[in-house]
């Protein structure tokens, strides 16, 4: 074994077995390349990507390859999941040299000193689809070190200097961020989706869950009809899609055709986080009985198969079993009438239905098998089956049980059962919306315990936060998008169970991100704290890509945070944050989602509302319906039993607020200029609706 068997990651235990003397990323790496003047090859990759497996396969495997490798390299692995600052910093650097293309597995080969003087992507064994074999790539790098040094060390340095975000555009008016940035960053929406299949662009098809939420937060304030219908399109597509496990529920990572068919087989935390969160949001928008299935399953999915013993969840799960890509996923006609074959008494057109509600086909329509998808509307179904459409959905319910149960006994994908605090943030803050909105008590219990388990685990006393846990072990510096998500959580949390504590805890961590993350110009954040292990640049990742940019999130729970304390520091910072973005969210807002739904936040202001009253009592209750069971975007609630003062409550809002005639009172506030107090459920419906 070579040194990665002493760490935590799935991904780097992949390859302790490797030949090839893998050093995990630290100071021991980079002060052997120092003293053996050799450079370093650094691979970047995660456990669910199927391509660094194949690399791995090809040649991390391969004894020759790992000589030459051990020979001429100091030889890093990186989880990009445990290090993101690592990844983006590189990542960036691949760009540079590819015009713009990049990927995973990550092949960037070091000097001494961790500048970068080459990259790419996958390389084959040998020679093929029009690139050179690794080796060859390894031997040209080699060459180039002994021979050409002056040269690329004046090349790693100019490209060390293009990577270096410490300053950013700061000249841009106050009033930049306004309605007319949102209005054309939406209609920029609307001109990249397909109008057909819905989505974004073509193939390959993302879900792209923060540019949905905004259309979704757009369109229901505007009431532009076209932009729900293209929204609504995306979101059933999406549903009905091969994307969607329609068996176990839960969302594949992306799609490799434009309809949603073919997807890469991996499930990653923060897709699921994202989209469940997005189908109930659609849900209590507009009561769409697709859309709380959807999000219910998905829960169902996470709570079933990717939460720890200890309440965290788990990071994801691999695209390929026994060696194949999707095995695990997909269906003969003949597995599906074998597994049905049961219900031949209670159902015995089990698989008629089947066949016909997900499409299946004896060539199949994947490498001779079928990925379940829905390509009619149920009600199309049911009508040919000669069915209604409750009896069609009883059927269906039967159907994937069975379906299910005999899938369990194929050979799972592999787990990464990694924890990660920005991951667990978004899953907590879906869970605790869901549990309220819906609601349902076991989602509470699962929010709450993956809520406990993150707070007296991956936080310590003074704010500072893990990124990682496994095994026992929470390590790692977390990243500025482990604050924000987490942020995110324990706010929910707080509108869930109006314990104090998690409201303490978020602030805790907001004046952490303050003091240690703040750029010295003012214009936003680093993506590393002040005292963070020295890079060759400190990261500033601004865009919003599969998961929110640690700056847009940490902006929109700054200005939530504004909203229940008054603090001016906090809209301050996230006013500094979002608009130097402002140029790039009009030009490319496909890339800034979460980021227009910060501005969102901070352009149209967000409903204050403090509630006076026990939990426990029926117009309480009533009126918390009306908070929680309605999509309320930009409305933010704090709770407290009896009248409070400032030394008996932490959350300002709160103070000061007496009730009317000894009945629970509601607070609707703006900008903390505050309507009449109103003691009943429909007054309190009529002022947020105002």
């Amino acid at each position: 074994m070579n040194r990665l068997q002493y760490e935590t990651s799935p991904y780097l235990l992949q390859h302790k077995d490797n030949p090839v003397d893998w050093y995990p990323w630290g100071e021991e790496a980079l002060r052997a390349a120092r003293e053996q003047d050799k450079p370093i090859l650094l691979s970047v990759g995660y456990s669910a990507c199927h391509w660094c497996h194949v690399m791995a396969h090809e040649s991390f495997e391969h004894e020759p390859t790992a000589a030459m490798m051990n020979e001429l390299f100091i030889n890093i692995k990186v989880d990009r999941e445990e290090r993101p600052d690592v990844d983006d910093i590189y990542m960036q650097a691949v760009q540079a040299f590819n015009r713009g293309g990049g990927g995973w597995p990550m092949t960037v080969f070091l000097l001494p000193n961790a500048r970068p003087f080459f990259a790419g992507t996958y390389y084959p064994l040998e020679p093929r689809y029009g690139m050179p074999s690794f080796r060859q790539v390894l031997h040209a790098v080699h060459e180039a070190y002994r021979n050409r040094r002056a040269d690329i060390e004046a090349q790693a340095a100019d490209l060390t200097a293009a990577l270096d975000r410490s300053v950013l555009t700061v000249d841009i008016p106050d009033d930049a961020l306004n309605a007319d940035l949102l209005r054309r960053a939406a209609d920029g929406l609307m001109a990249n989706m397909d109008e057909v299949n819905g989505g974004f662009g073509s193939a390959p098809k993302f879900p792209n869950p923060m540019n949905l939420e905004y259309l979704l937060r757009y369109a229901q304030r505007a009431h532009d009809a076209g932009k729900l219908e293209l929204l609504h399109l995306s979101l059933k597509k999406m549903a009905y899609g091969g994307i969607y496990d329609q068996v176990g529920g839960g969302f594949h990572r992306y799609a490799v055709d434009a309809i949603w068919l073919v997807p890469h087989f991996e499930k990653m935390l923060y897709d699921n986080a994202q989209l469940s969160r997005l189908y109930l949001h659609a849900w209590l928008a507009t009561g769409e009985p697709l859309y709380r299935r959807i999000a219910d399953e998905v829960y169902e999915y996470v709570l079933r198969e990717m939460t720890a013993p200890e309440g965290g969840f788990y990071s994801a799960t691999d695209a390929d079993s026994e060696g194949e890509e999707g095995k695990f996923f997909v269906w003969t006609i003949q597995e599906v009438e074998a597994a049905l074959a049961p219900l031949a008494d209670e159902l015995p057109n089990a698989a008629e239905i089947a066949i016909d509600y997900y499409g299946l086909t004896r060539g199949g329509n994947f490498e001779g098998h079928n990925i379940l998808y829905v390509p009619s509307e149920p009600t199309i179904v049911a009508k040919r089956l000669g069915l209604s459409l409750p009896e069609l959905e009883a059927a269906l319910r039967k159907i994937n049980d069975r379906l299910y149960s005999a899938r369990t006994q194929r050979t799972y994908p592999g787990l990464d059962d990694k924890i990660l605090t920005a991951w667990n943030g978004m899953m907590l803050a879906s869970l605790a919306e869901a549990a309220r909105g819906l609601p349902n008590d076991t989602y509470r219990t699962a929010a709450e315990r993956a809520g406990d388990f993150l707070l007296e685990t991956m936080m310590q006393p003074d704010g500072r936060l893990y990124r990682t846990y496994k095994d026992g072990r929470p390590r790692i510096n977390a990243v500025l998008e482990d604050y924000a998500n987490l942020i995110d959580g324990f706010l929910e949390l707080y509108q869930l169970t109006y314990l104090e504590k998690w409201f303490k805890a978020a602030r805790l961590l907001a004046d952490f991100v303050l003091a240690h993350f703040s750029a010295a110009d003012g214009a936003g954040f680093f993506d590393t704290s002040d005292d963070h292990e020295a890079l060759i640049v400190r990261p500033r990742s601004l865009q919003d890509n599969a998961t929110p940019s640690g700056t847009s999130m940490m902006a929109k729970q700054l200005l939530r945070l504004f909203a229940l304390t008054m603090d001016a520091r906090y809209e301050d910072a996230a006013r500094r944050a979002l608009r130097p973005l402002t140029p790039a969210m009009q030009q490319y807002p496909q890339a800034f989602g979460e980021a227009l739904n910060a501005t969102d936040l901070l352009v149209h202001g967000i409903a204050e509302v403090a509630l006076i009253g026990s939990p426990t009592h029926p117009t309480t209750r009533e009126m918390l319906r009306v908070l929680h069971q309605a999509y309320r975007p930009n409305a933010i609630t704090a709770l407290a039993r009896q009248p409070v003062d400032a030394t008996a409550t932490a959350v300002p809002l709160l103070v000061d607020r007496p009730m009317r005639d000894d009945l629970p009172t509601a607070y609707v506030c703006r900008g903390f200029v505050c309507k009449q107090p109103v003691t009943d459920s429909a007054a309190l419906e009529t002022l947020l609706r105002d």
